[in-house]
């Protein structure tokens, strides 16, 4: 494993700190993002309006969209349905097989798109190995997996985030 691709090519405290006109011009123009903690606290079953209002202005401005998440089949399948999205769910991420068809539904070359997403060894590794571009955000929610919990503890040894 390079040591490169546990680095993002951005850093946004959260999704809507995300400078979408800059993406845009850099030759973005599709988007594949994380739920958990991402868009949405871990333990949440419901989207914040300002998370929906986010998703209509990605779409506003052209940008093809799909979810990635380790996620079980049922709640992936909830948030695609709400934002009206497709999703690819029990990614078994950093894993290539769900970027792959992630960018087959959104039919774009791998540097027309960023990964948006919360954990350096998932959401920032299997972007970067499959060539897309990067963006790592804050955690929405200090709630998780014990083993979660761990991994941030070893992302501190890699990135330092903002305090």
């Amino acid at each position: 494993m390079k040591w490169s691709n546990l680095k993002p090519d951005y850093y946004y405290p959260d999704i809507f700190s995300i400078d979408l006109d800059q993406l845009s011009s850099r030759g973005v123009r599709g988007i594949i993002s994380d739920i958990d903690n991402t868009i949405v606290p871990w333990s949440e079953e419901e989207l914040l309006k300002e998370v929906l209002d986010w998703f209509v202005d990605l779409k506003e401005r052209d940008f093809k969209v799909c979810l990635v998440s380790n996620g079980t089949g049922r709640r992936v399948g909830y948030f695609s349905r709400e934002l009206g999205i497709p999703a690819v769910g029990q990614a078994i991420k950093p894993a290539k097989r769900a970027f792959r068809q992630a960018r087959e539904k959104l039919g774009l070359a791998p540097e027309e798109i960023v990964v948006i997403g919360d954990q350096i060894f998932t959401d920032i590794l299997g972007g970067n190995r499959m060539g897309f571009q990067t963006i790592l955000v804050d955690p929405l929610s200090p709630k998780e997996f014990l083993t979660t919990r761990f991994v941030r503890s070893l992302e501190k040894l890699v990135f330092r985030r903002r305090d």
